[in-house]
């Protein structure tokens, strides 16, 4: 005979005598304790929430004496490596003979891509510390070179300033001017088409012979130098007007022609990233507003760029990003200007970089006074991050203003 698997009898009163009664209930503490078992139980053992910055701030402490001991003096660059060496190691030790292998892996993964971002970091934290450093005084000290252009501009005012006798002359008001017009410029021409270009081959071009044409085209526009672009904008404003008055090809430097090369530049950093944003909004919401019925373009305005227009904003901040500090096309297409020029379609205009890049190679005065211009040009590099600053925070905000709402 097959043994039983029941309780006998008395095995059963007892653990029914042990089981409190129907509607009781066992004592909180029991059940708490309990509970407070099964899940120190579960779980495994895990370095100090302290421990990834505790090592790595001895590793730096250890590298630095390290270097002054086996080198006798400080290596900014010996330092650092020696600090990551020994942050690895101590971090994949102490992890491993406590949370096992897989953990410290993880552990050594995490390190070095924090890692990559600090030092990705530094040399932004090091081009914003040292505008601020030279630039911030001057803006603080001297703020009529925000309102005042470089017309009328003589060296001996530069040599008084230097030896302490007036204050710093000049300024760079045209510059800011310039560099607003011409970008706004080129945003305007460069975004519809950019934008467009996108959605045609996005959501119509498909695979065909003319979506494969654009997209090699605007490979290839890329990865044009910005010095061909100006060129480029040159010689087209340059055919343009000797067709209308063959003596006046010089007439071809102004403000449009640049905003022209700036476009060339834009455009297919604006057609990339919103090709690349489109293409993340989930075919399930085009399909369901097409089974309702609903023309594609509407679709297309009404869902699918609400949908990735903050995606759309950010990579536009990119490009005006990337054209808005552009000095060589800039000085083919406009030249440098010392004087206020509101007309884009006409005239000699000048920007912060063709500022900057004349006040460092051609300062006013020359020898000890050529500091005066070294000031206002570090003063306008500073403008100019924040004017970049600037336009990302705006994007940013009109991103979340026309992000569609998450529904409940």
């Amino acid at each position: 005979m097959q043994k039983s698997n029941l309780p006998s009898q008395p095995e059963a009163q007892q653990s029914q005598a042990q089981q409190p009664a129907e509607g009781g209930s066992a004592p909180r503490s029991a059940q708490k304790k309990n509970k407070k078992n099964l899940s120190v139980a579960l779980k495994s053992k895990q370095l100090p929430k302290w421990a990834p910055w505790g090592v790595a701030a001895a590793s730096i402490v250890v590298a630095i004496a390290l270097t002054f001991l086996f080198l006798g003096g400080f290596n900014v660059a010996l330092a650092a490596a020696l600090a990551g060496v020994i942050n690895l190691a101590v971090i994949f030790g102490w992890s491993f003979s406590v949370e096992g292998q897989r953990k410290a892996v993880d552990r050594v993964a995490t390190t070095l891509v924090t890692s990559a971002f600090a030092v990705a970091c530094i040399p932004l934290v090091s081009l914003l510390w040292t505008a601020l450093e030279r630039g911030g005084p001057v803006l603080i000290e001297h703020p009529s070179v925000l309102n005042r252009t470089m017309q009328g501009m003589k060296g001996v005012l530069d040599q008084d300033y230097v030896a302490g006798e007036t204050g710093l002359a000049g300024g760079f008001y045209h510059a800011i001017v310039g560099t607003v017009l011409i970008t706004l410029a080129s945003c305007v021409i460069s975004i519809p088409i950019g934008v467009l270009t996108a959605i045609y081959l996005v959501e119509y071009g498909g695979k065909n012979a003319l979506a494969r044409g654009i997209t090699f085209l605007v490979d290839v526009m890329t990865g044009i130098p910005s010095i061909v672009a100006g060129l480029f904008a040159f010689s087209l404003f340059g055919t343009i007007f000797s067709l209308v008055n063959p003596g006046a090809v010089g007439s071809a430097k102004t403000g449009i022609a640049a905003a022209v090369a700036l476009s060339v530049l834009m455009i297919p950093v604006v057609v990339r990233n919103t090709e690349e944003i489109l293409r993340l909004v989930p075919m399930d919401l085009r399909e369901a507003t097409y089974a309702l019925g609903v023309p594609k373009w509407k679709t297309i305005v009404r869902i699918v760029l609400p949908t990735a227009i903050s995606g759309i904003l950010s990579g536009i901040t990119i490009a005006i990003a990337r054209v808005i500090g552009e000095t060589a096309p800039i000085m083919v297409t406009a030249g440098f200007a010392k004087n206020l020029n509101w007309d884009l379609f006409s005239g000699w205009m000048s920007t912060l970089p063709t500022y900057i890049y004349d006040s460092q190679m051609r300062p006013v005065s020359p020898g000890v006074a050529a500091a005066a211009s070294s000031e206002r040009a570090w003063a306008a590099a500073l403008i100019l991050i924040i004017i970049v600053m600037v336009l990302n925070l705006i994007a940013r905000i009109i991103a979340k203003a026309l992000a569609p709402k998450a529904g409940r």
